[in-house]
């Protein structure tokens, strides 16, 4: 059998979901609903591959470790709470990065003088420029895995997802 999830013929794709609405005949599911959050799950998971493989692999970061760094480039420094559900990453999984990243010397933390359980984590300038040096490449990227959708695509997708990322908020509260 194909991999037919896996695949890069959108026939194959078609056929995948098809077949997935026929395993379900007679059960009350939202096929629609169904359709489309596998779709966003998939297209994030080949999009983040491409990025680990295409830009990221050449400077050892993966996903998590590149969307920290991102963060603390854009927004500076911030306890290790936040960082976390700003790279969407759990509190565990971000432990690892930062301790990956302080040994690269890309990251640094340390103990809010206030509160002395509290993290702060800030980007180093060695880290900024290792974020500087990927994003034009990254960006080219970006550009890539979207050109086959007009501006005015992209611009409607990034509003729905957008719209899900709040939905989703909502009903986790």
């Amino acid at each position: 059998m194909p991999r037919l999830f896996a695949s890069d013929d959108d026939r194959d794709l078609v056929r995948a979901e098809r077949d997935v609405r026929a395993a379900f005949t007679g059960l009350d599911l939202d096929l629609s609903s169904l359709a489309a959050v596998s779709n966003i799950f998939r297209a994030a998971t080949a999009v983040r591959n491409h990025m680990e493989s295409g830009v990221l692999a050449q400077h050892e970061l993966s996903w998590s470790a590149f969307t920290t760094m991102f963060v603390l480039r854009v927004w500076g420094e911030m306890d290790a709470r936040s960082l976390a559900a700003e790279a969407g990453v759990t509190a565990a999984t971000l432990t690892g990065v930062m301790k990956t990243l302080e040994a690269r010397g890309l990251l640094r933390r340390k103990h809010d003088r206030v509160d002395g359980r509290r993290v702060l984590v800030a980007v180093t300038a060695k880290g900024r420029k290792v974020v500087d040096e990927i994003m034009p490449a990254f960006n080219r990227h970006e550009g890539l895995v979207t050109q086959a959708l007009t501006e005015q695509e992209q611009i409607e997708l990034a509003h729905s997802l957008r719209t899900i990322l709040r939905t989703v908020e909502a009903i986790d509260l």
